[in-house]
Parts: C-alpha cells; structure tokens; sequence
C-alpha cells in the first residue's frame, strides 16, 4: 500500500490523538509483562490531555507529527535543553520517537528524527541524545544506524521498578559538516 505521508508541529486539537497514540505504542513497547499498577499510573499521568495540551502550548516546537488521511500514525518529541543522565552534558533530548506498528518500515521514523535533529539545529543545538530502552533491539538498531553513539547505561525509576536503558547521543553539527 502506497502512503503519502505529511509531517508538521502538532496543534491543540491533536491532543487526544496524541494521547491514543502515546499510550500505544508505548504498551506495545514497554509492556512486555502486561500492564502493572505502576505502569498504568505512568501512562495516564505521562500521557495525560492536560499535559500533552500544556507541552504544546508552553513548547510549540517540541512536538512533531507523521499523518496519513490527516490521521496521526506517528510522533516525536523532543525536550530542549535537558540534561544527559551521563556526563551531565546540556543538549536537547529526543523523548519520544514513536511510529504506530502498522506504519513501521516505511521510513516515517527516520523523517521525524531528520525533522527533530534540524529544529534542534535551527535553535541553536549541537546535540541531541536519547535513552532506549535495553532490550529494544529493534530502537537500539535504528539509533545506531542513524549515528547514535552508545555512552552507557542509565536507570529509568518509575514508582517501585526501575528499568536499564541505553544511553545514547549524536553531535548533530559534525553530520552537517
């Protein structure tokens, strides 16, 4: 099936495909044992309309969308100027690069990052990283294709669990050169 795919900044009357979209594929992600109480406490807080509608109020910029018939199938996010969990280092963090299942492999993800690493640019970054989780072979490949260096491992806490993640970063400015 061919699919034209439009990408643009998200806008309030998104936020609750956003909402859908995000608690998706983040249980398809993540939810690899089923949903516990914890996780499900993270997933409503994290992916609340409220919060998602004041991201995109207070941050414009930070959300980006891949839609198909005007219907989302694909987001990221990015948080500027947030502190690497190693090194310490200031750069803008990719939170969230998330491709409904259906339309994986169709080179979605890879346009949203393009778009994300050029707004960073565009506002003065020269840095972008990330965290996978470490068993997400699948996000730790894609990453790694697209010149992502691994740095380390860094643990994500929710209320009682904590989980491993892969720490990894991109200098956007040397691709440029």
């Amino acid at each position: 099936m061919d699919k034209h795919i439009t990408y643009r900044p998200a806008a309030l009357q998104d936020v609750n495909k956003l909402s859908i979209i995000f608690k998706q594929v983040y249980i398809q992600t993540y939810g690899t044992e089923g949903v516990s109480d914890e996780f499900a406490n993270f997933i409503m807080l994290q992916f609340s309309p409220k919060r998602i509608e004041n991201l995109i109020k207070t941050e414009p910029a930070s959300l980006l969308l891949a839609s198909y018939k005007d219907n989302l199938v694909g987001v990221a996010e990015i948080s500027f100027n947030k502190r690497c969990p190693l090194g310490n280092l200031p750069a803008a963090e990719l939170n969230k690069l998330y491709i409904l299942e259906w339309f994986c492999g169709q080179g979605i993800g890879e346009n949203l990052l393009k778009l994300a690493e050029q707004i960073v640019l565009e506002t003065g970054g020269t840095d972008m990283w990330l965290w996978a989780f470490e068993s997400n072979m699948r996000a730790i490949q894609f990453y790694n294709k697209h010149h992502y260096a691994y740095i380390g491992k860094a643990d994500f806490k929710m209320e009682t669990n904590t989980y491993t993640n892969d720490v990894m970063i991109k200098n956007l400015v040397a691709e440029v050169v």
